[in-house]
């Protein structure tokens, strides 16, 4: 991978994925969107990978779009965001379709993408010194990432016009109360926190957590019938896995299940 600009590195069942340019405030240039497709591949088709933590080193989770890159672009800067975003969308779709849970451990300042990553992360906790931002409009771009997909769902829709419109900065308890961030703990605890999150996780039933992903996913979109033969069809599908036989003999015999993630 060359100079990192993207740790990544599995202990215990998790994939752990650093931003790691901190004198950038680990903005994203090309290749670190590059890289994080190439990593979120690499979870989804590794069945030993079952949660992933997504952090950054030093003080930012990520400040966004490398817009100094987008200046150096000039009149191609168009032609760059369309290939940053197909690798960053690709990343993001692969991370939210995945059977592994995602969590963002926030860190600092998620800004501009960095905030729609944490939105489409299906877990966040939040340090207490972290702060978000839409920021986009402030450069007069709009919004990417898929928080326009996930910032309305999380918060309603008048909050996510107004964090898009007006880049309203959120502390980590408002981030909290608006529903952005799942739970906020002080700055040295977030990476135990985290990694303890993430340690649980990849211990249980991955399938049905990728179900349930996916489940939520559609719930906006389909009638509530539609959505009732989803989950019939879900739960009947995961009692042929070996984790659903696991599971039902494990309440049965009132012991702890043993979940393989199959």
């Amino acid at each position: 991978m060359g100079e990192e600009k993207v740790l990544f590195d599995v202990v215990d069942g998790v994939g752990a994925v650093t931003f790691n340019r901190p004198d950038q405030a680990n903005a994203m240039d090309l290749e670190v969107m590059q890289h994080l497709m190439h990593i979120s591949i690499e979870c989804d088709e590794d069945p030993a990978i079952r949660s992933v933590i997504i952090t950054g080193n030093g003080s930012f989770f990520s400040a966004g779009g490398d817009l100094a890159s987008f200046q150096s672009a000039g009149d191609h800067a168009g032609s760059l965001i369309k290939e940053m975003t197909t690798y960053y969308h690709a990343a993001i779709s692969r991370f939210s379709r995945m059977n592994a849970p995602v969590i963002a451990a926030v860190n600092g300042m998620a800004a501009g993408a960095g905030f729609s990553l944490v939105a489409a992360c299906d877990l966040a906790i939040a340090a207490e010194s972290s702060r978000y931002t839409s920021a986009y409009t402030a450069a007069s771009l709009s919004p990417d990432g898929s928080s326009t997909y996930f910032v309305p769902r999380l918060v309603g829709m008048r909050r996510a016009m107004e964090l898009m419109v007006t880049n309203r900065r959120l502390s980590a308890q408002e981030a909290l109360e608006w529903g952005l961030v799942n739970r906020v703990v002080p700055d040295e605890e977030l990476m135990g926190t985290a990694m303890d999150l993430a340690r649980e996780l990849a211990h249980g039933a991955t399938l049905a957590f990728g179900k349930v992903k996916e489940l939520l996913h559609n719930s906006f979109t389909g009638t509530l019938e539609t959505q009732m033969e989803f989950e019939a069809r879900g739960i009947a599908g995961l009692t042929h896995t070996h984790d659903g036989r696991e599971g039902v003999a494990a309440f049965s015999e009132k012991r702890a299940p043993n979940f393989e993630g199959r």
